[in-house]
C-alpha cells in the first residue's frame, strides 16, 4: 500500500535525523480541498496533521506487510487493511480523520462568459444560422439564462438550440403537438424552483406546458375551442399565463389548479395577448384593431376597463416593456406603436369630463415606427423590447430585421439575410444579441455591434 509506504520512509528519515543530531526540517503541510458535500477541515492544525503522518507512519512501520491472498482464499493469507480500520486507528490517538477522498476531490468553479477581442457577445462567430426546421418558423425565445433558445413553427416541434456550440446546435426536439405552434414563451424561472419551463400555444386548440431539460410535456390545457394564436405570461409570477383564440376568448390559467382563473370575452378574434408583470391586468388585440385592457384584481371581469384605438387594421402583436409602464403593439397598418400603460397619465382628468368613456387611445399612444410591412400572407408577426427597454422591433414582411431606438423612434438596424418573412425578433436577455425566425424555415442568431 503507497500511503504506508510513504509514512515507513518518513519515519525511517526521521530516526536517521536523530541519530546524526541534525535538526528535523518540518513536512509541509498538504492544502486540503473542501468536499462537494460542504464538509471542512480548517480546524486541523498543520501540528495536528504532522501528527496523525507520523503516527499513521509508525504504525505502518511497526506491522509487517500484508501477504497476498491466494488465488483459492487459504485461510493463512493474511487480510488487506481496510481504509475504515486505518481511519479508526488514527480517531483512538485523539486526531481529525483524513480521508482520502476528501483530498482527491475538485471543485469546479463555472468560467464566467468573456467576450472576443472587438466582439459584443459570447456567440462562436458574429452570426450564426440554425437549420432543422422542415417549415416555417413562427415563433423564437430565449430562456431565462440565455444559453437556450427554443424555436417553433409549422413542422409542429419545439428545436431547443445551445447557442454557444460552434456545431450541431440542437440538442433536443419537443413534440406532442398535432399541428402548427404560434407562439413559444419561458416562464420566469428565477423566482420558481425546479426545471425551466417553456409554454407553447398551437393551432391544435391546445396549450402545452414543457420540461425543457427532460424534454417531456407536464401539462396539456385544453379549454379554447379555437386555434390558439397568442400567449403570454407574467414577468414576476412563474404560475400566471394567459391565452388568446380564435374562440373570441382569452383564457387566464394558474398552473398550480386544473381549472382556468378567468375567461375574458370578446367580440372577435383575438391574435395578439400581453399580460402585466404582477399579473393583475391582461391586454388583448384582434381583427378589430382595438387594444383592451382586463382588470383581474376584481376576479373575472366581465367587460374591460380601458380601451385604446388608433391602430387601423389587425394587431399581430402585444408586448410590455420590461418596467411595465409601456405597450408595445405590431399592426397590419405597418406600424408599430408605443403606449403608456400606467395608472394615470397627463390629460386623464379632462379627457373624463369630455365623456369619452374607456377609450383613451389619444392620451396614451406615445410614439410611433415605420419602416416594416405586412405581406399578403397576413402573419402575426410579433414585436418586442431589448432587455434594458432601449430597443425595440418588430417582424416585418420585407424579409429584414428592423431594430428602432425606442425613444427616438430613429431606426438603428436593418438587417437582411432572411429569404421569408421575418416573423418575430428576440432580444438576448443580458447581451447584444438577437434571434430572427422567418418563413424560409431557418433561425439567425447574431449579435449588434
Amino acid at each position: 500500500m503507497p500511503p504506508k509506504k510513504k509514512a515507513a520512509t518518513k519515519s525511517t528519515k526521521s530516526a536517521a535525523s536523530k541519530a546524526s543530531g541534525e535538526k528535523e526540517e518540518p513536512a509541509p503541510v498538504p492544502v486540503k480541498r473542501a468536499s462537494a458535500r460542504g464538509r471542512s477541515n480548517s480546524n486541523v492544525s498543520a501540528a495536528s496533521v504532522e501528527s496523525v503522518a507520523s503516527s499513521a507512519g509508525s504504525a505502518a512501520a511497526a506491522k509487517p506487510l500484508p501477504k497476498k491472498r491466494s488465488r483459492r482464499g487459504s485461510a493463512d493469507s493474511a487480510e488487506v487493511e481496510k481504509p475504515e480500520e486505518r481511519e479508526m486507528e488514527i480517531e483512538e490517538e485523539g486526531e481529525a480523520p483524513v480521508k482520502q477522498e476528501e483530498i482527491t476531490r475538485v471543485i469546479i468553479a463555472p468560467v464566467p462568459v468573456v467576450f472576443k477581442p472587438g466582439r459584443t457577445s459570447s456567440l462562436p462567430s458574429p452570426t450564426m444560422c440554425f437549420e432543422g426546421h422542415s417549415g416555417a418558423v413562427y415563433s423564437s425565445a430565449f430562456d431565462h439564462s440565455g444559453n437556450t433558445l427554443a424555436t417553433a413553427g409549422m413542422d409542429q416541434g419545439i428545436y431547443l438550440w445551445d447557442i454557444h456550440r460552434d456545431k450541431s446546435n440542437n440538442f433536443n426536439v419537443l413534440k406532442g403537438h398535432r399541428n402548427a405552434i404560434l407562439q413559444l414563451v419561458w416562464l420566469p424561472h428565477e423566482e420558481a424552483p425546479g426545471p425551466p419551463v417553456l409554454a407553447s400555444c398551437s393551432a391544435d386548440k391546445t396549450v402545452s406546458l414543457w420540461d425543457a431539460n427532460k424534454g417531456h410535456r407536464l401539462r396539456k390545457l385544453e379549454e379554447h375551442t379555437g386555434i390558439v394564436n397568442c400567449l403570454a405570461v407574467s414577468a414576476h409570477d412563474p404560475n400566471m399565463l394567459v391565452s388568446g383564440s380564435d374562440d373570441c376568448t382569452a383564457i387566464v390559467w394558474d398552473v398550480r389548479q386544473r381549472e382556468p382563473v378567468a375567461s375574458l370575452f370578446h367580440d372577435y378574434q383575438i391574435t395578439s395577448i400581453a399580460m402585466a408583470h404582477d399579473a393583475r391586468s391582461v391586454y388583448t388585440g384582434g381583427i378589430d384593431n382595438i387594444i383592451r385592457m382586463w382588470d383581474l384584481r376584481q376576479g373575472e371581469p366581465e367587460d374591460e376597463s380601458m380601451t385604446m384605438g388608433g391602430h387601423t387594421d389587425t394587431i399581430t402583436g402585444l408586448s410590455l416593456s420590461p418596467d411595465g409602464h409601456s405597450l408595445l403593439s405590431n399592426s397590419m397598418d405597418h406600424t408599430l406603436r408605443s403606449w403608456n400603460v400606467r395608472p394615470y397619465v397627463p390629460g386623464m382628468q379632462n379627457h373624463a369630463q369630455d365623456s369619452h368613456g374607456k377609450e383613451q387611445g389619444e392620451l396614451r399612444c406615445m410614439r410611433l415606427f415605420h419602416g416594416h410591412t405586412h405581406g399578403a400572407e397576413k402573419a402575426l408577426l410579433r414585436c418586442g423590447w431589448s432587455h434594458d427597454g432601449g430597443l425595440v422591433t418588430a417582424g416585418s414582411a420585407d424579409r429584414n430585421v428592423h431594430i428602432w431606438d425606442a425613444d427616438s423612434c430613429e431606426p438603428l438596424y436593418i438587417l437582411p439575410g432572411h429569404k421569408g418573412s421575418v416573423n418575430e425578433v428576440a432580444f438576448h436577455p443580458s447581451e447584444a444579441m438577437i434571434a430572427s425566425c422567418s418563413t424560409d424555415k431557418t433561425v439567425w442568431v447574431g449579435e449588434l455591434a
